[in-house]
């Protein structure tokens, strides 16, 4: 029984109660009377003074004959044991006897007889109307029918506002999808040719890259309804609530064609069927038939198209991605540095900014940043800017809300003199390898301020994007690494934790060098990396080694091997520009951090680098790692 229902139902409960006292209250009250005893009853009898008598159970109201109008009845009670003689003696003179129900049962009686069930009822129905709001989850709110539309049924307003414009470095993408929206508005000039529409299209990318962002702006092209639910709102407590969402989805949307339908997060009910753990649920395998099922069942004239998006495409199962399904699979990446000035420029539209603000410099800071990201930083900086209550955003508040997205916020902390001597000798080694190395990547800045989990950090500016890695190039990041740990070696005669984060990084970088991509003489071009699905999310529950325990060992000597060659390029750095470190060192200390110009004025002009990095850059930019405890040990 749904809310509405209920409602009125308790309401005409109210009701009947309601009414039925105001009859109990607007009872005409009987006349006023006398009692009199049972014997003095008899004796008026007797003497021939009554005329009448009417008994209500064991009630008698006797009305005298000196009362024609009987107004004024007196009242008698029979006693419990009865009175066999009473009849006969009332025969004998004449007496009218009359019988009648009690008048008191005529409403009050009656009522207050029902109404403990009345209130049962009323309960009864209370309990159950809200035991399906709470399993609806809307404690204030939808009713049951609604509950099991869930929210797909409700049409996405907001993409009627958006289109392509809003879509900032994903030109492949939108290229990609741009045909849908000739269809959508012109469904007839491709069915004469005897062309089916597109059942689905399948948006594959890491998170933040803009595909439900996309997904709108196609909508907000074509002009036409766009319904757009998380998978994750198919799956309840209640089996078949998940089904039932899906067919209430794909009717709406049939009823208001042309128009798009947006699944956000497929993978939460599209994972494949029958392999891994806890694959078993009856309730998103059941969904996820109707998903198939609405799909096969598409008309050649209804002008539906389904669009999904999700971050692990490897794990959905094959009946999604078959031909007549999501057989268009459009891959959105990482923005590029041409991209990200793009999508800086689109999210600073409706932000006054100052004249010394650099979209191309900034846009080559923020190598590896999503769309997101970089909605978040410009964002953050608006945020600063109004806090010292400026009038616009200017570079150096863009410049510190890179650096707090990136590595975290300010942290302000005592520091130990010996201990901040330390620090500024550490990433000074970062500092002076990376400027020396020649396939190293330019340096942009480099602080001893501690931020988020970092007490320090060394930042590298890549001017290009580079998507493949060179071999000289990779050796040249491992001595970076390194050269922290190797200068506090040199200048300070012993290591510290505060490389940590440095050689977990350097070994996971060398163990891929040998591992992946063959950069081992000994080893040569295999690929003996351990199985990387998830027991979790793919087909593997143990993760088996394919090579024996020899070829591990001489994997484990390789990647040290590297290792210590990139140790010993870091120190033959430090020693031979020694005096170039102590003055960075000394700088730093004083000032804390050194842009660009200040590092070549300690170490003169940089010369002899590639001007080449890339989205897999952002791991140059080391730092001074704060163990954790556990960590520490």
């Amino acid at each position: 029984m749904g809310a509405g229902y209920s409602k009125w139902l308790i309401f005409g409960l109210l009701a009947v109660a309601f009414l039925g006292m105001l009859f109990t209250a607007q009872r005409v009250d009987p006349p006023a009377r006398e009692e009199i005893a049972y014997s003095a009853f008899k004796a008026l009898v007797s003497r021939e003074e009554v005329s009448e008598v009417v008994f209500e159970e064991e009630t008698v109201f006797v009305y005298l004959k000196a009362d024609p109008d009987k107004t004024q009845p007196l009242v008698t009670q029979v006693p419990e044991i009865g009175d066999p003689e009473l009849l006969p003696l009332l025969e004998r003179y004449s007496v009218v006897v009359e019988s009648r129900e009690s008048a008191k049962d005529d409403w009050s009686g009656t009522f207050l007889g029902f109404l403990p069930w009345l209130v049962l009822i009323g309960f009864y129905i209370w309990f159950w109307n809200r035991l399906y709001k709470n399993a609806a989850g809307r404690f204030g709110g939808r009713d049951v029918d609604d509950f099991l539309a869930g929210t797909a049924r409700k049409e996405d307003q907001r993409a009627k506002e958006m289109t392509f414009d809003d879509v900032a470095g994903q030109e492949s993408a939108k290229r990609e999808v741009a045909e849908l929206v000739e269809f959508l508005k012109d469904p007839e000039r491709y069915r004469k040719l005897g062309a089916e529409p597109p059942r689905g299209v399948l948006l594959m990318g890491p998170p933040g890259t803009g595909k439900t962002l996309l997904a709108r702006a196609l909508a907000g092209e074509a002009g036409v309804p766009f319904f757009n639910i998380s998978a994750s709102e198919f799956i309840e407590m209640f089996v078949g609530v998940g089904a039932s969402r899906v067919r209430k989805m794909f009717d709406e949307a049939k009823k208001r064609a042309p128009s798009i339908i947006f699944i956000d997060e497929l993978d939460a009910v599209g994972r494949v069927r029958g392999t891994g753990l806890g694959s078993g649920h009856d309730e998103r395998e059941q969904t996820l038939n109707q998903i198939l099922s609405e799909m096969d069942g598409f008309s050649g004239h209804e002008a539906v198209i389904v669009l999904a998006a999700t971050n692990r495409p490897d794990v959905l199962d094959p009946a999604l991605l078959r031909p007549g399904r999501f057989d268009r699979h459009v891959t959105l990446e990482l923005p590029d540095r041409t991209a990200r000035e793009a999508i800086l420029k689109v999210h600073l539209r409706k932000i006054p900014t100052e004249p010394d603000v650099d979209l191309a410099t900034l846009a080559s800071a923020t190598p590896g940043f999503s769309g997101a990201d970089i909605k978040n930083l410009v964002n953050e900086a608006a945020i600063a800017a109004a806090r010292e209550k400026k009038s616009a955003v200017s570079q150096a508040h863009l410049d510190a809300m890179r650096e707090k997205v990136m590595m975290g916020a300010v942290r302000t902390m005592a520091i130990h003199a010996d201990e901040r001597h330390r620090l500024a000798v550490h990433e000074a080694g970062h500092t002076i390898v990376a400027f020396h190395r020649p396939k190293a990547d330019p340096l942009y800045k480099v602080t001893i301020i501690p931020r988020g989990r970092t007490l320090g950090s060394t930042h590298m500016l890549p001017e290009e994007e580079r998507h493949t890695l060179p071999e000289d190039y990779l050796k040249d990041r491992l001595a970076v690494m390194l050269g922290g740990r190797m200068a506090e070696q040199e200048l300070i005669g012993t290591f510290s934790s505060g490389a940590d984060d440095d050689i977990r990084e350097a070994t996971k970088l060398a163990r891929a060098m040998v591992a992946r991509w063959g950069m081992s003489s000994d080893i040569g071009p295999i690929d003996l990396r351990q199985s990387e699905d998830h027991p979790f999310l793919g087909r593997e529950i143990a993760q088996p080694r394919h090579f024996s325990e020899a070829t591990a060992r001489q994997v484990d000597l390789e990647v040290q091997k590297l290792l210590k060659e990139a140790s010993d390029a870091a120190r033959e750095v430090i020693r031979k520009h020694r005096a170039g470190l102590e003055r960075l060192v000394a700088a730093l200390e004083e000032t804390e951090t050194l842009d660009q110009s200040e590092i070549e004025a300690c170490l003169g002009p940089q010369g002899g680098h590639d001007r080449a990095g890339g989205k897999n850059s952002l791991k140059l930019v080391s730092s001074g790692a704060v163990p954790s405890p556990e960590e520490a040990g």
